[in-house]
């Protein structure tokens, strides 16, 4: 038996939550709270448990909140409180200046990538994203996630099929057996390229294609919890 009790409580709190009972799973942790009011791991399950199962919000909100007066540079609390608050693009205006708050403070890969999913799902600014996503990799060149989103961007949104090209082949450099990403690349040179390497003139990439790699971005994106 483990004698961690914040992992019992969270782990009791998980398989709560899993088999149905998220009203209990809540109970449990908020238990544990009032014997340990401090513990940000266990206040962080909370909220999530609240805003993604007992799809309460306002209360998850106000976990993260309480976890941000305790510790105002938790970056895992800071980023949760703004994926639940995008859902809603009328917080467009208090996300952004989270945002900007975290890109003055605390400049890091993780914030520049949280910054061009913001400018490209909630803004449609396709091109601040871009320069999000350069930032990342320039901090944290070998990190897959952030290539895989850029060249998402790319394909999807600012159709630079030169760009996508080299990010796609950086990712296959990372993940060599990866039969999506390998589908996605040969149709990229099928249908973009011309024989000697060149785009050619005429032509698109077909929507198809690009709802499919779409959706294999998004089953690896970056999540906050």
């Amino acid at each position: 038996m483990s004698s961690d009790p914040t992992y019992d409580a969270i782990s009791k709190a998980k398989r709560q939550s899993e088999s149905g009972n998220p009203q209990g799973a809540v109970k449990t942790l908020e238990d544990y709270l009032a014997t340990d009011p401090h513990n940000v791991k266990a206040r962080m399950e909370l909220a999530r448990i609240a805003v993604y199962d007992l799809k309460d919000k306002e209360y998850g909100l106000m976990q993260l909140e309480a976890i941000l007066d305790l510790d105002p540079d938790n970056l895992d609390a800071i980023a949760a409180q703004i994926t639940v608050l995008s859902a809603d693009k009328r917080n467009n205006r208090v996300v952004k200046e989270k945002l900007e708050k975290l890109e003055r403070e605390m400049p890091c890969a993780k914030v520049y990538n949280m910054c061009a999913r913001f400018y490209k799902f909630q803004l449609g600014d396709f091109k601040g994203a871009e320069q999000y996503y350069l930032k990342a990799i320039e901090l944290e060149p070998n990190e897959y996630e952030w290539h895989l989103n850029y060249s998402v961007l790319l394909l999807n949104d600012l159709r630079d099929w030169v760009k996508a090209k080299r990010e796609l082949e950086i990712l296959l450099e990372m993940n060599p057996g990866d039969p999506k990403l390998q589908k996605a690349y040969n149709r990229l040179i099928n249908e973009k390229f011309d024989a000697n390497g060149n785009v050619k003139k005429k032509g698109l990439f077909r929507r198809r294609a690009l709802r499919r790699f779409c959706g294999f971005q998004q089953s690896v994106a970056c999540a906050y919890y």
